[in-house]
């Protein structure tokens, strides 16, 4: 899946200070504010300050990025990143995709096991040859209080095994072997995700072109 950005990127630095993650994910506000550290950035979830959700109306990553961060940075007055990512399974057309979370909703939330077993599912009705090759995407949006965005893809790519193996990480970690090694995302200390991830692969860039 490539994804066409809305325009040149821009140059604005982002200096030391306070920064909101436009997220309510406990697991990928950790995530990121680990990556921001080295870089005197005082981060805050969204979650912490009481910030609505706002709802991922958007039909491209692009799109869901920039509406969480514009709304986090217009509600809170400060700088805000988000980050939309998901899994795309090539054998699936590139689902779940931008949707990868719906995959997960159930009445009483999100439940990663049944998201994981949706697509283990869908692969199954394919036959046994069907190729497991997918890849992740995140997309990093960086908004400040006046309107300017910053936008940075990152990429991953991998194979998907079954059954899910390792309990570090979140969302679909457990079933993501990425390429050139042989444990999941979830069996991975941190440490190392954070080196290989989609998500580093797009902070590398923004590191690059803000700091």
């Amino acid at each position: 899946m490539s994804l066409e950005f809305p325009g040149p990127q821009a140059v604005r630095k982002l200096g030391p200070g306070k920064l909101v993650i436009a997220s309510h994910n406990p697991g990928k506000v950790k995530e990121i504010a680990a990556l921001l550290e080295p870089y005197g950035i005082e981060t805050v979830s969204a979650a912490a300050l009481d910030l609505p959700e706002p709802e991922e109306t958007g039909t491209t990553f692009v799109m869901n990025a920039e509406l969480k961060a514009r709304s986090a940075a217009d509600l809170s007055g400060l700088p805000a990143l988000a980050d939309d990512s998901g899994l795309c399974v090539e054998a699936l057309n590139g689902d779940p995709g931008v949707y990868t979370a719906n995959w997960a909703e159930t009445p009483s939330g999100r439940d990663w096991d049944l998201a994981m077993r949706k697509v283990e599912d869908a692969l199954n009705a394919k036959g046994p040859d069907v190729s497991r090759d997918a890849h992740f995407v995140c997309v990093l949006a960086l908004a400040w209080p006046d309107g300017h965005v910053e936008w940075f893809e990152g990429r991953a790519e991998g194979t998907l095994t079954w059954p899910p193996r390792g309990t570090v990480g979140f969302g679909y970690d457990p079933v993501f072997v990425p390429t050139g090694h042989d444990r999941s995302y979830a069996e991975l200390d941190p440490a190392e995700k954070h080196a290989i991830s989609h998500r580093a692969d797009a902070f590398r860039q923004m590191v690059a072109a803000v700091f």
